[in-house]
């Protein structure tokens, strides 16, 4: 990518965080409900309508939508997303503690699905039409049809309650704790890059310089690995730019489920307590995960493919 283009996506960025941030102040400032009330009933007290009146005007939250929302994103220019009200910490905080075991969880779930969905798209690919073709196309078919909180109510119930060999309650600590969530979450995504992975090695297995390494002899084992394969994995790399963005911004439904200690049970439980400043932090953060990651794909795409890099196709 060219420094004018790398500047150009940058500012993009940078415009696209104004107004997610401005939607989202503005969405949670028009939600119903107090978020003062909220806060004094996490704390298990009720107070009088004057102290309530008087921490509306200790947290600001009596002046004007435009003053608030200005106020809001100096403070997160500062790197400070405001307090939660339910929790009563730096929201910052508690996103950077959450981010840790998020990570783990995207990483494990992501490596695993590769191990699995790239020997399985390449092995249909290359048996084309075959038993095996038809096998793995089938158990993709499973895959992408069964959602995500089924499957890992079948895996808790079964590898947890009936053989009780892995643990209930994914605290985020100790490898076995990880794999129950991390399967659930990879099982839906090898249906999707087995089929795209079959589909990319198809496209290569085509092409021109195939059929001429195959005139000159060249073990087709050497052809897939060497030739065949690195041009197949480059428009995975878009895939799964998406696919980490999507695990780090949380996937509330598994985490729930395994009761873990990531971003999206935290964005579950600040939705349930109405913790309008976690809610805000959240948001922001996710969309800035996202667009980061979208341009460290597309950094990658001009390194690795030298056409794009000189501006070709």
């Amino acid at each position: 990518m060219r420094k004018s283009g790398l500047l150009k996506r940058i500012l993009q960025i940078v415009i696209v965080l104004f107004g997610i941030s401005f939607l989202t102040f503005g969405l949670t400032y028009m939600a119903p409900g107090d978020p003062v009330r909220a806060m004094y009933a996490a704390s298990g007290t009720i107070p009088s309508e004057e102290i309530l009146d008087q921490t509306r005007e200790a947290l600001g939250l009596n002046e004007p939508f435009l003053v608030q929302y200005l106020s809001w994103l100096t403070d997160c220019l500062h790197g400070d997303f405001g307090t939660s009200y339910s929790l009563n910490r730096p929201v910052a905080e508690l996103l950077l503690a959450r981010l840790g075991p998020t990570l783990k969880l995207a990483f494990a779930s992501l490596v695993l699905m590769l191990l699995v969905s790239v020997p399985l798209g390449i092995l249909s690919a290359v048996h084309k039409g075959g038993v095996i073709d038809y096998i793995v196309r089938g158990l993709t078919f499973l895959g992408v049809s069964l959602p995500n909180f089924w499957v890992g109510l079948l895996l808790l119930y079964v590898f947890g309650v009936v053989l009780g060999v892995l643990p209930v309650v994914s605290s985020g600590q100790g490898f076995d704790r990880l794999i129950l969530p991390a399967v659930t979450l990879a099982f839906a995504m090898m249906g999707k890059y087995t089929r795209q992975v079959r589909t990319a090695f198809l496209e290569e297995l085509n092409q021109d310089y195939v059929t001429g390494a195959r005139c000159r002899g060249i073990k087709e084992r050497v052809i897939l690995w060497r030739h065949v394969l690195p041009n197949a994995m480059l428009p995975l790399i878009t895939m799964l730019g998406l696919s980490l963005g999507s695990l780090l911004g949380g996937t509330a439904v598994v985490e729930v489920i395994f009761s873990y200690p990531g971003l999206g049970s935290l964005a579950v439980d600040a939705i349930t307590s109405m913790d309008y400043s976690l809610i805000q932090g959240y948001v922001l953060w996710i969309a800035l995960i996202y667009m980061v990651l979208n341009l460290l794909v597309d950094i990658s795409y001009s390194l690795l493919d030298p056409r794009i890099k000189k501006g070709g196709r």
